[in-house]
């Protein structure tokens, strides 16, 4: 009986072996960067030293998070972190499915293809180049000032003012990544019932409330994947772009906990820096347990589980 439970195994895998050979680079990807990492995570409650190694290295307990939360700059960045966050899910988030419900209205196909194709080039720079074209604009000789002047206003130090940062960072987000967000909005959009609109049509239903009562509820469950897969990451906004932007004149309120990390890394407390990489991913997992019990009280056939 076991012998063919086993033949029976290798002759499934033998019919698949092309979907099999497909999936396994991408298997050890994920699990060479996703899973390896997790025996570092013992570093965040151990005093760490480099030449003594992990095994080596002396058990601290939760001492590491004890300097966390009472250590200097901490609170700074959760709180620049939350601030930066909460703005992007209120404003970022609805950006590519606001352009995806406008295009699907729009009738002429090649204006709607330049305009995607437009909104979807700043996805393939890196935000090394993205942050250097805003510098280049929003610098005190760039573009931006220069239209201003012509109007008789004074130059802005646009990137230098706190109190303009995270409106810089929010707007350059949405450039980023409106278009590419866009897609699997498209999609979705795609696979709504055209006969739900004939009869909204046929009751004399309006453009408007054909969006509000066939489009939106029709993408709903995408909408909510989405947002049940990102919100793991609430406390990663972006380092790669915060990174970039910042400067010393915004870095009391561009510091966040991505960079708090890098500088615990870079002046070798690894200790603290993994502690505060840890503290980020277990809110996030709470923050995913939450919410997902969240949507399965507005609706039981959604979730991710």
């Amino acid at each position: 009986m076991a012998n063919a439970k086993l033949r029976s195994l290798w002759n499934t895998y033998k019919e698949n072996k092309f979907l099999i050979a497909l999936f396994l680079p991408g298997f050890c990807i994920f699990f060479l960067f996703a899973y390896v990492p997790i025996y570092g995570l013992q570093i965040a409650f151990k005093d760490f030293h480099v030449l003594e190694g992990v095994w080596g290295s002396p058990w601290v307990g939760f001492d590491n998070f004890q300097r966390l939360f009472t250590g200097h700059g901490f609170t700074n960045a959760l709180r620049n972190t939350i601030v930066i966050s909460l703005l992007k899910y209120l404003i970022t988030f609805p950006a590519p499915i606001i352009l995806a419900l406008m295009l699907n209205e729009v009738r002429n196909v090649m204006f709607r293809r330049v305009i995607q194709t437009i909104s979807y080039l700043p996805h393939f720079f890196s935000w090394v180049i993205l942050a250097s074209i805003l510098f280049a604009f929003l610098g005190l000789n760039g573009a931006v000032n220069a239209i201003i002047g012509l109007f008789g206003f004074e130059p802005v130090l646009w990137l230098q003012q706190p109190s303009k940062f995270y409106g810089i960072l929010i707007l350059s987000d949405i450039w980023a990544g409106v278009g590419w967000g866009s897609i699997i909005y498209f999609a979705a959009l795609s696979g709504i019932d055209p006969t739900l609109y004939e009869a909204a049509i046929v009751d004399g239903a309006s453009r408007w409330q054909r969006l509000w009562n066939v489009t939106i509820p029709g993408i709903m469950p995408t909408i909510l994947v989405m947002l049940l897969l990102s919100i793991g990451s609430f406390l990663s906004v972006g380092f790669d772009q915060i990174y970039n932007l910042v400067t010393p004149m915004t870095s009391n309120v561009g510091d966040i906990l991505d960079t708090y990390v890098l500088r615990n890394l870079l002046s070798m407390d690894y200790g603290l820096g993994t502690a505060a990489g840890l503290f980020s991913s277990v809110f996030g997992l709470v923050l995913i347990f939450t919410t997902n019990w969240l949507v399965k009280r507005y609706d039981r056939d959604q979730g991710l589980w």
